[in-house]
């Protein structure tokens, strides 16, 4: 069983849905409340409400990702807004050399997926012609690691040596600070320690885009440091949470430093969304897709979800995936103030290699995990597992399909045998890895993840938890640095 798209993107179920797995009957009594979880997105796409959704401040605040893949004057994606982005383009295309991306969490994560999926693992490898002119792209902020903002500020020093030496100019990067507040502390120390270290270096030439709140009333110490200084500025919308955000200017100005096609990304998003406004669940990829997990999860347990794709290149989607799920849903209290400590927990796993390290204890482990594939149904290049041992015959049997099909068949494999005992799987096939299908994936995970908060009367755009370690670490910081001063 499986729906699908006109687009080619495919949503099979039949290996959580049916006989001993989620039953009708299951889904029947969320008849109603699916009624109202669909309606609740109607109400969100049309005014940006959502009920008893409050800012991390106790204010009312408009959730208004839905609004992004629509490209209309008045929008935060606009016309105007996505020819600022190509400004960014024509400035880095044949111009800048290095681009750092500084941010954590979806601003981390969302631009990771777009990186990998566009550039791969072997970008900064192939010459600038191979790369059309963009730059290379290293990322940072994501942690406060010493070790790996030294060695980036060493690969930097020793990129600028190569440069004078060899064409006789200076190495130029650009940092593209990401941060709403400009206060985050991972991003904006890695950034100060890096914008520090190069402005003190030979041979560099450093430039600042600042990613961050557009609010001109009560500036952010980021947008109060980019006017000063003159650098561009991009915008961190109200209303879009950070695991949100690869729809807006948070994940698009990376997009815009590789060459990616925002518009086409953005194009699979609202083809994605327009099915997702069908009120008939079987029909309704993100309706259909929280429905079933969360009756997995509530009816039998499985209230563990690996993200299991096919294909090194998504294993950044898996781990975007990974913050939505776990921010959106995992709450200690319902809209209502009840403690209901709901939440799925998800995992991080890859076909074919977790297969030889996971696939034990999701076969047969404990029973509360559903595991989800992502397949590609087609790959631009495919290669061909030669014959080239003819007399090892182990060998040579594996010989004479693709590499594509020999994925395929590993993936089949694993579903059917996790299926034989009894362990809920699903698949989302993309006819092709592209933005138009990258859009449409990440867009219906997003709904589904609304559609499951209203499932749960929780509110799936707020992030409480996570205040709660900073409030602790503010003064833990203050009293370091005054230990420091002392000493």
């Amino acid at each position: 069983m499986s729906l699908k798209l006109k687009s080619g993107f495919t949503f099979d179920y039949d290996n959580l849905y049916g006989e001993g797995k989620v039953t009708d009957a299951d889904l029947k009594g969320y008849e109603e409340d699916l009624k109202k979880a669909h309606e609740a997105m109607k109400v969100m796409r049309e005014t940006g409400f959502i009920r008893a959704h409050l800012s991390k401040d106790g204010e009312p605040e408009k959730v208004l990702f839905s609004q992004l893949p629509y490209v209309e004057e008045g929008h935060l994606n606009s016309p105007s807004s996505l020819k600022h982005l190509q400004e960014l383009t024509d400035h880095v295309q044949n111009n800048v050399d290095v681009v750092v991306s500084l941010g954590i969490g979806g601003s981390y994560l969302g631009d990771k997926v777009l990186f990998d999926v566009h550039c791969g693992e072997f970008w900064n490898a192939l010459s600038r012609e191979e790369r059309n002119g963009f730059p290379k792209v290293l990322f940072s902020g994501n942690n406060i690691d010493p070790r790996r903002t030294g060695d980036i500020i060493h690969y930097l020093k020793n990129s600028a040596q190569i440069a004078r030496t060899h064409e006789k100019r200076n190495l130029k990067v650009l940092l593209l600070v990401i941060s709403k507040s400009g206060g985050t502390l991972d991003t904006m120390s890695n950034f100060m320690v890096i914008y520090d270290a190069l402005q003190k270096a030979e041979g560099i030439d450093v430039e600042v885009v600042a990613v961050t709140d557009p609010n001109m009333e009560n500036q952010t110490l980021l947008k109060k440091l980019a006017i000063e200084k003159g650098w561009p500025q991009y915008a961190v919308p109200d209303g879009v949470g950070g695991r949100f955000s690869i729809f807006c200017e948070v994940g698009l100005t990376l997009a815009a430093c590789i060459g990616f096609d925002i518009q086409s990304f953005l194009d699979g998003a609202k083809d994605m969304d327009k099915a997702c406004q069908n009120d008939d669940m079987w029909q309704n990829p993100a309706m259909l897709n929280a429905a079933l997990k969360f009756a997995a999860s509530e009816k039998h347990g499985r209230d563990i979800e690996v993200m299991m794709p096919y294909g090194d290149y998504l294993k950044s989607v898996s781990e975007w995936y990974i913050q939505l799920l776990a921010e959106s849903l995992g709450k200690q209290y319902n809209k209502e103030g009840k403690e209901v400590c709901y939440g799925r927990t998800p995992l991080v796993a890859v076909g074919t290699t977790d297969m030889h390290s996971q696939t034990q204890q999701h076969q047969e482990g404990k029973l509360n995990k559903v595991v989800q594939f992502i397949r590609l149904e087609n790959w631009k290049e495919d290669l061909e597992i030669p014959n080239v041992f003819p007399e090892a015959k182990k060998l040579a049997d594996i010989s004479g399909v693709t590499m594509g099909q020999a994925l395929e068949v590993a993936r089949q494999s694993n579903a059917d045998a996790l299926a034989s005992n009894k362990r809920y799987n699903a698949c989302f096939t993309l006819p092709e890895l592209n933005a138009y299908h990258l859009g449409e994936l990440l867009y219906m995970l997003a709904m589904s993840v609304a559609y499951e908060g209203e499932l749960a009367d929780v509110d799936a755009f707020n992030q409480p938890g996570v205040e709660s370690y900073k409030r602790i670490m503010g003064p833990k910081l203050a009293e370091r640095k005054a230990m420091n001063q002392k000493a």
